[in-house]
């Protein structure tokens, strides 16, 4: 354990709480360890709710650790404590060490004992003593001694998986990973402003919402009754001469993405039926995690994914459903909602990455699509979007394409043209960013040499034979960016701005209108600051969305119509911008 002796003390800590779906956590009890001296502490929830500071240090010279420390830190700012100064949680320095073999999609503490053959220390009958803490009390005086056991018994558990792990962590990146713990706890409490009134109205009329939508949208007759029916959908594609992706059955692809990619090719035909198969069929309002006071609160689930992204429930977060549901998001009062996030930027990850000059010009340019036209010499030099907007398009395509590792066929079906085309845009890709693909193919070729890779600030992925060369590939990119998006929050909120949420590649900031401009200027500089950490001085742009009361948040491309549908069939006002 010699990279931690240089703490003066470190205090392992655990909570047990319970807390209603959306809401704020109630916390029983509390018990702390500190690793040196064997000091133990344990508090119930009436001792601890009468505390204005924790009963140990937290200061810039102690450690805390913890499994899962939001959960922690969630209870922290319910009793007003000041987070500490340094942070180490074993659930993501485990995660850390399994990223890349997909053995598990979750990570609980007796697993991880149990990967390090602790098992002997998992605590008894967790499972009991877990659902009373969920079930909230009162307690009875056994009830309330058996909590705070069950609490030490997690601690001492936790201690012992500190001494496996030791040598296995990364300082200071395991520190920084720590800290966005901090971030996810600030983020949980903040939530986002749910427009309630809206939101009941569509729960209350849902079933008749339902039957409407179909009518109103399924002039075609895809549809039998509320049933999607493949071989109608079949036979509209060929009617309208769309092709479709199919599986190697010869059926239709019918997957989310594929919807969702085709969507963006034929947002006029395709787009409806998507938006209408998720509200049929996958969206179930009463998930939604709203609490009491309006706001959507969920777990938000960490470095969950290989990359390290967040990845909060499709069902509870507001920005996990069909997307014209986002249209609840609304700002409370005199407020204002900011949706900020970088521009293509995992286009400009990868051309700072690979150091290819070319694609840095392409970023640069304000429109890379266009000018990887341009230096393809498919399109003059005076071209712009209007005048060639087809060229354009597929030459998205392919830049896009080239991100996710996709291959010519993929490509064709992609641009719905022959695959000699595919082929063409490809090598056009390949001859006019080499340094790009030599660095693409070095990274993928190491990462299956030494089976491992590592992110810029420290989070790697194994490896192994069975690894998927695309996903390979994509790894430096999307891992980096979520590096990015971790510093970006954390800049944020050392500079006090109220960030309610990441998605995927951006941030949803909140604030008084009277201060709009100054944080808006905060959170764009925090957003280049990030860029540049990850990217050694390479500046990603950032582009943002302002929501001021007593307007709502809306996803413009793909779910203003659709929302609008809904407001026409329950008589309510339709979508307008600012």
């Amino acid at each position: 354990m010699n990279q931690l002796s240089k703490f003066s003390e470190i205090w392992i800590v655990d909570f047990e709480f319970n807390i209603s779906e959306g809401g704020l956590p109630d916390v029983h009890c509390m018990v702390a360890r500190e690793v040196h001296s064997q000091d133990l502490i344990r508090l119930s929830g009436s001792e601890l709710k009468g505390r204005k500071a924790p009963p140990f240090d937290v200061g810039p010279e102690s450690l805390f650790v913890a499994y899962y420390s939001s959960a922690e830190f969630g209870c922290f700012i319910s009793l007003g404590w000041a987070l500490p100064a340094n942070t180490l949680d074993l659930y993501v320095e485990y995660r850390r060490l399994l990223a890349g073999l997909e053995v598990e999609q979750r990570f609980p503490l007796l697993r991880a004992l149990a990967h390090f053959n602790l098992s002997h220390l998992a605590p008894i009958e967790k499972e009991d003593w877990r659902h009373l803490a969920l079930r909230g009390g009162p307690f009875t005086k056994a009830e309330s001694a058996g909590l705070l056991d069950y609490c030490q018994e997690d601690v001492d558990a936790t201690f012992h998986l500190l001494r496996a792990m030791a040598d296995s962590l990364q300082f200071p990146y395991c520190l920084f990973r720590g800290r966005y713990m901090q971030s996810v706890a600030l983020m949980e409490r903040q939530g986002i402003p749910i427009d309630m009134d809206t939101l009941t109205l569509i729960k209350d009329n849902w079933e008749f919402v339902r039957k409407q939508l179909i009518q109103r949208i399924d002039k075609l007759g895809v549809y039998t009754g509320s049933s999607f029916s493949e071989k109608r959908f079949e036979a509209y594609l060929a009617e309208e001469s769309i092709p479709w992706p199919r599986l190697d059955s010869g059926r239709l692809a019918l997957d989310e993405d594929t919807f969702r990619q085709q969507s963006k090719k034929y947002p006029g035909s395709i787009a409806k039926y998507h938006e209408l198969r998720i509200a049929l069929s996958k969206l179930k309002l009463n998930k939604l995690a709203i609490g009491s006071d309006g706001r959507n609160r969920t777990l938000l689930s960490p470095f969950r994914s290989t990359t390290s992204r967040n990845q909060p429930s499709t069902s509870k977060f507001i920005f996990g459903p069909s997307t014209w549901i986002r249209g609840l998001i609304k700002p409370i009062g005199d407020s204002f909602l900011a949706y900020i996030d970088w521009s293509q930027q995992e286009l400009g990850i990868a051309a700072a990455l690979s150091g290819d000059n070319n694609m840095k010009d392409s970023y640069h340019s304000g429109d890379p699509y266009l000018r990887f036209a341009q230096m393809a010499n498919a399109v003059p030099e005076t071209a712009t979007k209007r005048s060639h907007p087809t060229e354009r398009a597929a030459y998205k395509v392919c830049m896009l394409a080239v991100q996710y590792g996709m291959g010519a066929k993929s490509l064709a079906t992609q641009l719905g043209r022959p695959l000699y085309e595919a082929d063409k845009l490809l090598r056009a890709h390949k001859d006019t960013f080499p340094r790009y693909w030599e660095w693409n193919q070095g990274f993928v070729d190491t990462g299956f040499l030494e089976g491992c890779l590592t992110t810029t600030f420290g989070w790697t992925r194994l490896v192994t034979s069975e690894s998927k060369p695309a996903s390979v590939g994509n790894f430096p990119v999307q891992a980096n960016g979520a590096e990015m998006l971790r510093i970006a929050i954390g800049l944020m909120q050392n500079q006090g701005l109220r960030v309610c949420a990441p998605i995927h590649d951006a941030v949803l900031i909140e604030g008084p209108k009277r201060d709009e401009l100054e944080c808006l200027n905060i959170a764009q500089k925090c957003m280049r600051k990030a860029s540049e950490a990850v990217l050694g001085g390479f500046t990603l742009n950032e582009d943002s969305k302002v929501i001021r009361a007593p307007f709502r948040y809306m996803d413009e491309e793909r779910g203003v119509t659709f929302w609008n549908v809904v407001m026409t069939i329950l008589g309510q006002p339709l979508y307008s911008s600012q």
